[in-house]
Order: C-alpha cells, then structure tokens, then sequence
C-alpha cells in the first residue's frame, strides 16, 4: 500500500508540473499586455520600462517559465547573493541555505506563489487562504445537500419502480445533469432572488459576511449561501440520485434480501438495516469524486452570486490578467484533487484488503 501511495505522489507531482506548464503558456498567449495595465493613466514609456523589468516581461516566454518554476520548487537555484532572491523581498518569508558553486546557491524553502500584479503586491498565498474558505464552505454544503437528498430520492426511485414517481424523479435527475451551472445560477438568481425576493427575502448575489451600511463591521449572512449551494449541488445530486436507485435495485434482488423478506422483516427494516448500507459504496465512490470537482466548478457559480470565494477571485484575475493569481489557484484546485484521490485510495486500503495488495 505504501508503494502505491508513493507511486501516486510521484503521478501528482507530475500532473502538477503539467498544470502549470498548460496554464503558464496559455495565459501567455492571451492577447493583451498585463505589463501595459498595470501602468497608472500618465502611461509613461519609462514606467512601462520599469513594470516589464520589475515582472520579468522583458525577459523571453521560456525564461519566465524557467524563473517561475524555480520560484515554486521547493529546491531552487538562485544568485549567491540573497537580496536577488525574489521570494526574500518579503522579509516574513524565509528559505534554508543548502549548498553553494561558484556563484549560484541552492536553498530549500516553500513553493512561492509570487504576488499578485493588481493588489498592492499582495501574497498569492495570502489571497488564497483568504478565499479558498469561503470556496470550501460552500463546495461542502453543496455536496451534503447533494448526499441526503439525493439518498432520498433516489431510494424513493428503486423502490417504486417504473411507476410515475419514479419517472419524473429520472427527468429531474437527467434534466439537472445537463443544464451547465452557469446557467441554472443565472436561472436560480433570477427567479428566487428576484422575482419571488418578497417571499423568500433571498439575494441574487452575496457571500457568507457582508460589510453593514457604514463599512465598520462585518456580519455573518448564511441565508446567501442557499442559492449558490443548491445550483452548485444540483449536478452531484442528479449523479447520487441513479447511483443510488441503480445500486440499491442490484442490493434488492440479493439472496440475502430474499431469506429477510422470507423471515417476514418489513420493507423499513429490511431498506434501513440490510440494503441501505450495501447500496451506499458506489455513491461514496462518486461523492469523493465530485467534491473535488466542486472547487473547480465554483468558479462561474461565485462569480454569478458574487461569493467571494476563490473561483470569483479566479475570474477576476483573469479580467485583470493577473497570472500568478489564476496560476497558484490552480495549482491549490489540482492539488487538491490529487490529495483526496490519494486519501480515497487510502481509505478503500483500509476498508478493503484485496485493494491494498494489489
């Protein structure tokens, strides 16, 4: 098992590697000049000057990438002297000398995200770890909302089989995995936050704290993490719902389910204490999945309901061209699918020897 586990980091690491290679020559073939809107309105030649020296721009494509890798390796190769080491401008951040030749030293530190381009050269990592909460919250109320109701229905759906429950259980079911959540945020905003806004008392667009009508204090607003939930639950949920039906139809028709109906337990007893539990592997299976999937999906459903979360910063960034924002929120999302596959894999170890041997 620890091979596998070992053999999976080395995988990530690499997946990692890829992402940021993808990302980094994307963005760079994005029409625009990032260097020309960071320039104040005097829109001086010399100060253009200055913003391509400061960032690099002046530098080629390739090297960019070459000092940028560098900057996020945890081993990296930089000038002898220690004030040319960009991640050391910042005097909170520190790194571990290891070795010197000649006139380039190697040092051990953590991977710098570098600052953001538009925000007063604040921290990537900073923004991050301001943001990604409010992205998590609402990912984890999503995927819950996802589980319970989705267990629900979908337990309703096998056990009155083709009858018209079930029917328009599997409309609701197909017609959520195919509208884009794009879409049906736009669609929810409108209609509860709008339209039916005297009865519901629900926003189209705020985040979990809200600043009062004077700017002096924040307060917590749960009631605008409904909307954004449900819209970004509705896709997991519709995934549960036939997952659910399908395995819980495959546990029914079971020998062991024959000799408890033959003993004359009742369908409750029989759904809560023999099939339920048997029928839950393969949604546990999807959810692990999905929850990964929701902190990438977040992004356009954020932006829609103005959460303030890491996806609404994601596109932000992107209207800005503020690189190492969109690339360090990417490499925290990839990182994090990475990580709880790994913690998946673990757990079904655990749970199931013949996994952990093979």
């Amino acid at each position: 098992m620890l091979k596998k586990i070992i053999n999976k980091l080395i995988y990530g690491l690499l997946t990692l590697f890829g992402v940021v290679t993808v990302i980094f020559f994307i963005l760079n073939k994005i029409p625009g000049d990032a260097a020309q809107m960071m320039q104040d309105e005097r829109e001086d030649s010399e100060q253009l000057k200055a913003i391509k020296k400061k960032y690099g721009f002046d530098k080629s494509k390739t090297t960019q990438y070459v000092l940028y890798i560098n900057d996020l390796s945890p081993i990296s190769f930089h000038s002898k002297n220690l004030n040319d080491f960009t991640f050391l401008k910042n005097k909170k951040y520190s790194a571990l000398k290891l070795f010197s030749i000649q006139n380039t030293t190697t040092v051990l530190k953590f991977p710098y995200l570098r600052e953001s381009y538009f925000k007063s050269g604040k921290k990537v990592i900073s923004i991050i770890k301001e943001t990604l909460p409010n992205t998590a919250i609402l990912a984890i109320t999503a995927i819950f909302l996802a589980i319970v109701i989705g267990i629900f229905f979908g337990t309703l759906s096998a056990l009155y089989k083709d009858t018209y429950l079930d029917r328009i259980i599997a409309i609701i079911s197909t017609f959520g995995m195919s509208v884009p959540s794009f879409f049906s945020a736009i669609l929810f905003a409108w209609f509860f936050g709008f339209v039916l806004h005297k009865y519901t008392h629900l926003n189209m667009t705020g985040s979990l704290y809200e600043v009062d009508d004077f700017g002096e204090r924040q307060y917590l607003q749960l009631k605008n993490l409904i909307l954004p939930a449900i819209v970004l639950g509705i896709r997991p949920l519709a995934v549960v719902i036939q997952l659910m039906r399908n395995s819980l139809l495959e546990v029914l028709h079971q020998d062991y389910i024959r000799t408890a109906r033959a003993k004359g337990l009742s369908t409750y007893k029989i759904i809560k204490k023999h099939a339920l539990k048997n029928a839950l592997n393969p949604v546990v299976t999807a959810i692990s999945g999905w929850f990964a999937s929701l902190l990438a999906g977040a992004v356009f459903v954020e932006f829609i309901f103005g959460w303030n979360g890491l996806g609404k910063e994601i596109i932000n960034a992107l209207n800005q061209k503020d690189y190492p924002v969109i690339i360090g929120a990417s490499i925290v999302i990839a990182t994090m699918f990475i990580l709880i596959n790994i913690f998946v894999d673990i757990i079904y170890g655990w749970l199931d020897p013949r996994i952990r041997n093979t």
